[in-house]
């Protein structure tokens, strides 16, 4: 067969491909319209984790199964623009990790707000500037991030989602390599690429700004100055990659919540989050784990927090396997709940990754 007949297949199963794409889009279209009738969100998480689930079972090949992901997340987003497109708000600016993340879980169609810190994302979504919003939670090298944390103790919203992201750092410049005088980049990301830089640039100035794109700005304008941020910010602001993942660990790992109004049904694979404080006792925190353990639920993180109201009182935040609306999930919360000054459930979501 020649390359013609080749071209030709591949515009006739292109024509197919569109006019299914348009089928579901109208189908997508009737499921929206239901949605806002009922008064329920049109971004479905449990959904969205069931679609990307099932294609990834049928999938013989020779796509991959990351490759059809990439794909249908763009007819996902294409979806959830056909009525009014989503307005996602999260911790900017553009080109930051969060945004590189909430394009990953809401693809390039729906509408983006970037904001100046973790607390306004919060209350663009509480008075309902924003569907949602995209807010860093912990970093595997660094921790967790206190800030949301503390932001999700007073805030009346639910976690939605949780995104995970891998971390890759780039030096970024419009020199060569060894002409770099100045490495502009945030503190942690330097915390994170040091032995490289200590091996390939250890006469260059390092010099601390708020973000990875604030480097790329500055990078861009100055002679012989480089910056450390992501590919998406050498696209934005036109910078040539010198050097791709150089942090020093390949495991540089960070997981980000999606926040909204809404609670998301059951999967039959998910996580919950709540928080609690405790009496200042002897053993207290023992006692409140041992309800899960009684009813045998898995806890995949806890961390504790100060609760600024007084001296040397905490609250713990908890990350548990399973469902709030499952069970031996209630009953464990109801025997937590009965033993300390205060619970809150953050949200029950996939787990997804």
């Amino acid at each position: 067969m020649n390359l013609a007949n080749l071209r030709k297949q591949i515009d006739s199963i292109d024509k197919k491909i569109i006019q299914l794409l348009n089928m579901r889009a109208k189908v997508t279209l009737g499921v929206t319209n239901l949605k806002l009738k009922m008064g329920k969100s049109i971004y479905s998480p449990e959904r969205e984790r069931e679609v990307l689930r099932r294609i990834s079972a049928v999938n013989k090949g020779p796509l991959t199964a990351g490759a059809l992901e990439a794909i249908y997340r763009e007819i996902m987003s294409c979806s959830l623009a056909l009525k009014k497109p989503l307005k996602i708000a999260y911790l900017g600016p553009q080109a930051s990790f969060t945004h590189l993340a909430a394009l990953k879980r809401f693809g390039s169609q729906v509408e983006y707000v970037p904001l100046d810190s973790i607390a306004d994302v919060f209350l663009e979504v509480e008075r309902d500037a924003a569907d949602y919003g995209v807010v860093p939670i912990e970093n595997s090298i660094e921790g967790a991030v206190s800030h949301t944390l503390d932001m999700l103790v007073d805030a009346d919203l639910k976690i939605c989602s949780q995104i995970i992201l891998d971390v890759a750092h780039n030096l970024l410049a419009n020199c060569a390599k060894d002409k770099v005088k100045r490495i502009y980049s945030n503190p942690q990301v330097f915390g994170q690429c040091r032995i490289w830089l200590r091996e390939n640039l250890p006469h260059a100035e390092r010099i601390e700004v708020s973000s990875t794109t604030r480097a790329a700005q500055i990078a861009k304008k100055e002679k012989y100055s480089a910056c450390i941020a992501s590919t998406l910010a050498g696209m934005v602001y036109k910078l040539k990659v010198l050097a791709s993942d150089i942090e020093d660990s390949p495991h540089n790992v960070t997981r980000f919540l999606v926040i909204g109004k809404t609670d998301v049904p059951k999967t039959g694979c998910d996580k919950t989050s709540v928080m609690f404080s405790i009496k200042d006792r002897v053993g207290a925190l023992h006692d409140m784990l041992v309800p899960f353990r009684k009813n045998g639920i898995n806890l995949t993180k806890i961390e504790s927090r100060p609760s600024k109201k007084k001296a040397w009182d905490y609250y713990f935040f908890v990350d548990l396997e399973g469902h709030w609306d499952e069970p031996r999930v209630k009953k464990a919360l109801l025997e937590l709940e009965n033993q300390c000054t205060f619970l809150k459930i953050l949200g029950s979501y996939p787990i997804g990754e």
